[in-house]
């Protein structure tokens, strides 16, 4: 049987699968373009990664560091802040993995950087553990909702950062370094929300707990009954959240709380446009905590004081019914407890979070500027992975650690390696 002769183009299709599957060793694929989960950020970088475990990090950041090219990494793009573009390497940290330990005594388990935290669940659950909390979405890679101060929602639930009692970190130069509440406390809490700036996170160990069960409520109300009820709302439920809808000036109501009811259940009554729209639900925690988001949008949410969240929500409302009457999205509140990490947004104060949307291909420029305006009166930060236009001029003074965090920066990555034009844009 003949053969006929691979093409160039065959040949470099051919190695370049073949670097992918070994991960480690291989030249980074080059001339690739890369665009984040709702399609508000695209690099095209000059070379890309992929590598299936530690020493494959390691590699690319050494060979990158030594001829002095920066190196970015992503999760699974979920950040709508360009935090993972660039035109030099990224680092595709979804080959890296997997629940490498669990430690049930201690009620913590050691996962891979780039684990989905819909991947946790299950596992976890089976070992008989559970996160504290999750996210609204439940896509992103553990290493990107850790690195952006990724939260739920609960008075007494911190963000995702810190349920983090360990870290290992790839630093500038390609070195391996590891910390914890025990070893190194200070660049625990420096890494525990880093914005990617500080190494690259391979490994973490999360403080989990017992496994548990909730019971989901939602129901419709006024806006003028929701904000009546909300200080009690908050107070008696583990979590809570409401979405005020725009349109219809009307609020819907959630609530989660943990049961002993081993039945599985789910009811509703309407929809949410009917006055008298009710949802229930019990099931595992990890099936209940997620929602389910499947139209693509944009977002932008800051965290202001417990204490000015009502007061910012109103100003927002006033703003958007005289200003923003096209908008249909709803507002999404939020709250989170304090922390003493130093570029979480919930630093130091009890913390309500709003977000605001729009559809991925909608424009939003002049709507989230007007947002944004309304959340800096009410001395609000950034969530680091969702839109603003804030500098390092002014995001300094809103945090009060920020020059340990640069010291930690500074010691991980001396030359920048990790550094693009939009992080010195927030970090100086």
């Amino acid at each position: 049987m003949s053969r006929s002769k691979l093409t160039r183009r065959e040949v470099l299709a051919l190695a370049a699968g073949l670097a992918a599957l070994r991960g480690v060793g291989a030249p980074a694929q080059t001339s690739h373009e890369w665009t984040n989960w709702s399609g508000s950020v695209h690099c095209t970088p000059s070379e890309m990664a992929r590598p299936a475990d530690v020493d494959g990090v390691v590699a690319v950041i050494r060979e990158a560091a030594g001829r002095g090219r920066h190196v970015r990494a992503v999760g699974s793009g979920h950040s709508f802040t360009p935090l993972g573009a660039t035109n030099d390497t990224l680092l595709v940290l979804a080959r890296l993995r997997g629940i490498e330990a669990i430690d049930s005594a201690r009620r913590r388990a050691t996962v891979l950087g780039g684990t989905k935290l819909y991947h946790l669940g299950k596992p976890l659950r089976q070992a008989g553990l559970a996160m504290k909390n999750l996210p609204d979405i439940n896509r992103q890679a553990v290493v990107g909702a850790i690195c952006t101060g990724t939260h739920g929602t609960g008075k007494d639930l911190g963000n995702l950062s810190t349920h983090v009692v360990g870290l290992e970190m790839v630093t500038g130069e390609g070195d391996l370094v590891r910390c914890s509440l025990d070893e190194r406390p200070d660049l625990l809490r420096a890494g525990q929300v880093s914005l990617g700036a500080l190494g690259i996170v391979t490994r973490l160990t999360l403080q989990l707990e017992a496994t548990y069960r909730l019971h989901e409520k939602i129901w419709r109300t006024s806006y003028e009954e929701c904000v009546t009820v909300l200080d009690q709302t908050i107070a008696e439920n583990e979590h809570f959240e409401f979405f005020w809808r725009p349109g219809h000036d009307v609020c819907l109501m959630k609530t989660l709380n943990k049961t002993d009811d081993p039945e599985d259940f789910e009811k509703s009554k309407g929809d949410y446009r009917s006055e008298t729209f009710e949802r229930e639900r019990i099931g595992n925690w990890d099936e209940i905590l997620p929602s389910q988001r499947n139209n693509r949008f944009n977002e932008m949410e800051f965290s202001v004081p417990a204490w000015n969240g009502p007061d910012c929500l109103a100003e927002l409302r006033e703003m958007m019914r005289e200003k923003h009457k096209e908008v249909t999205w709803s507002l999404e509140y939020r709250t989170v407890a304090a922390d003493d990490i130093p570029l979480s947004p919930h630093y130091g104060r009890p913390s309500v979070t709003i977000s605001a949307h729009e559809p991925a291909q909608a424009p939003y420029e002049g709507y989230f500027a007007d947002v944004e305006a309304v959340f800096r009166n009410h001395d609000g930060r950034p969530h680091w992975g969702k839109m603003h236009q804030l500098t390092a001029k002014e995001l300094e003074p809103l945090y009060p650690k920020w020059a340990e965090f640069q010291k930690a920066r500074e010691e991980i990555d001396p030359k920048g390696t990790f550094l693009t034009p939009y992080l010195r844009t927030l970090l100086g």
